[in-house]
């Protein structure tokens, strides 16, 4: 395959999948007895390791701009974080779908702090995300919706993710591989300084269950790869579109390896919050 789009688009789908099905290892870590933080804090510390030589050898080409270095991991790796621990310990199709209201913080954010004015189809966009969201939660009501802790994280993720992703695009001038760099080691640092405070306990687990997180890191590190040379090499509005296979792949495993059952209300909220994501990827 030597045609650059092919393979940037191969490296894409690819990567797409690889995160819509990452509730599988995590659930599986549970089943293996290590899960939460410490899951994060060896799996992204295994991705981060693979990644961190980037930092030092372009140090020459960041000098002057590590702030933004350090927004890019503040913003993403809270984003890892949060997906993580909601994917572990929250409802999949909720998670996902949460994480993809994606179209209400593009409307909401480019409204407050560019003073975009929103047009038509991105309003529409927004609002099908609302909506869906709110059949998928069973609420009758916005005030009769619920939230648990893994759905605030889910919200939480989507927010910080756009927020890197802008900074991503802004700063050009940063070599890619020291951003992505920065990205990954961001997580296993928050999720230190969060053992470190004692907000979950941090019993050794077994050696077969480190090396099954490490293990799942170098996934982890794989599939940022990947999606990288798909994000560097395709226009934005395919890049966006195709990442939607995420929530595909997601919501699909769920139900059919039942770890999820969803009625004709969340099927419908699904395929709301779906194409609001495709309305605001062809918008992209």
């Amino acid at each position: 395959m030597r045609n650059p789009a092919l393979v940037a688009l191969a490296c894409l789908l690819t990567s797409s999948a690889m995160w819509g099905l990452s509730w599988l290892p995590l659930h599986g870590l549970r089943a293996a007895g290590i899960d939460g933080i410490l899951v994060v804090a060896i799996a992204f510390g295994a991705a981060a390791l693979l990644a961190l030589p980037a930092l030092v050898v372009q140090r020459v080409a960041w000098r002057g701009r590590g702030h933004w270095l350090l927004a890019i991991a503040a913003l993403g790796g809270f984003a890892n974080l949060a997906f993580t621990l909601a994917m572990s310990y929250g409802e999949v199709v909720r998670v996902m779908v949460l994480f993809y209201l994606l179209p209400v913080w593009g409307v909401l954010g480019g409204w407050i702090f560019l003073g975009e004015r929103p047009h038509r189809m991105r309003l529409v966009a927004m609002f099908a995300a609302l909506a869906g969201a709110g059949l998928i939660l069973g609420a009758d009501t916005v005030l009769g919706i619920r939230l648990a802790w893994p759905d605030w994280l889910a919200i939480a993720c989507g927010l910080t993710f756009t927020g890197n992703n802008l900074v991503f695009r802004q700063r050009q001038d940063l070599p890619l591989a020291s951003k992505t760099a920065a990205m990954l080691l961001g997580a296993p640092l928050l999720a230190g300084a969060l053992l470190g405070l004692g907000v979950q306990s941090a019993t050794m687990p077994s050696v077969t269950a480190t090396g099954l997180a490490a293990l799942y890191g170098l996934g982890v590190a794989t599939a940022t790869a990947l999606t990288q040379v798909g994000v560097t090499h395709l226009e934005a509005g395919r890049v966006a579109i195709l990442i939607v296979l995420e929530l595909v792949v997601a919501v699909v495993s769920a139900v059919l390896l039942g770890a999820d059952t969803l009625d004709a209300r969340e099927w419908a909220g699904v395929t709301l919050v779906l194409t609001a994501a495709v309305l605001e990827a062809r918008d992209a």
